[in-house]
């Protein structure tokens, strides 16, 4: 009996793993979207990502529902504890760069209906990274490899001096040409968002290095 409780348990946390892997594939197809859209000026794509925020809403609270049932059911102790703990936590940061990625093709559906302030060279960098960042910390959590999340942890400030340096370029722009306003100030909003994007592939690491060592290093400087 015993045996086949803790056979249950293995293919439930497999289930849940492969879940918030599934989860995390259709997001990074979301963020992978706004990119085309903004560079190929193509909105036909954005019904796309708006879609996929349906799926990833669902299973947000399928994922959920299917963690506090495992608890409850087999009460598991220690790393499993802090692993369905960490899936929680993950499932929600999935859904708010979801979130982000409509914010994003809000700010694209504004952005185009101008034209190009400038050629596009640190936004696509911008996007690269914070994408990497989500995918790596993701990767980093289903392998619990604390290595890869502290890598992923001080590509933070990167992130932030790229945004600030769009921003900064963006006010210079408005300053220079007050036509520039709308645009310029869709493409800070959207810059803040990837940012934002970063941030929780930051907390996604830090969960990876709690359940794996029982150690929580938020707000710490390593």
């Amino acid at each position: 009996m015993a045996q086949h409780l803790d056979r249950n348990f293995d293919i439930a946390l497999e289930s849940v793993k492969s879940d918030i892997l599934k989860m995390g594939d259709i997001v990074e197809f979301m963020l992978g979207d706004t990119l085309k859209a903004l560079m190929e000026r193509n909105l036909n794509v954005i019904e796309r990502i708006k879609e996929n925020e349906v799926i990833v809403n669902k299973m947000q609270i399928e994922i959920d529902e299917l963690c506090l049932k495992i608890i409850a059911l087999h009460q598991p102790t220690a790393i499993d504890l802090r692993f369905l703990m960490g899936v929680t936590k993950i499932n929600t940061a999935l859904e708010r760069i979801g979130d982000h990625a409509i914010n994003i093709c809000n700010c694209i559906n504004r952005i185009l209906q101008y034209k190009q302030m400038k050629p596009y060279v640190d936004l696509p960098e911008l996007f690269k990274i914070a994408r990497e960042m989500f995918m790596e910390s993701l990767n980093a959590f289903i392998n619990l490899n604390t290595e890869n999340a502290r890598s992923i942890l001080l590509r933070d400030d990167q992130v932030d001096s790229l945004r600030d340096k769009i921003v900064q370029e963006c006010i210079n722009y408005m300053i220079k040409d007050s036509s520039n306003v709308n645009i310029a100030v869709n493409i800070i909003l959207l810059a803040n968002n990837l940012e934002k994007i970063a941030d929780h592939a930051t907390n996604i690491s830090e969960i990876v290095i709690f359940v794996a060592q029982g150690k929580d290093v938020r707000h710490q400087s390593e």
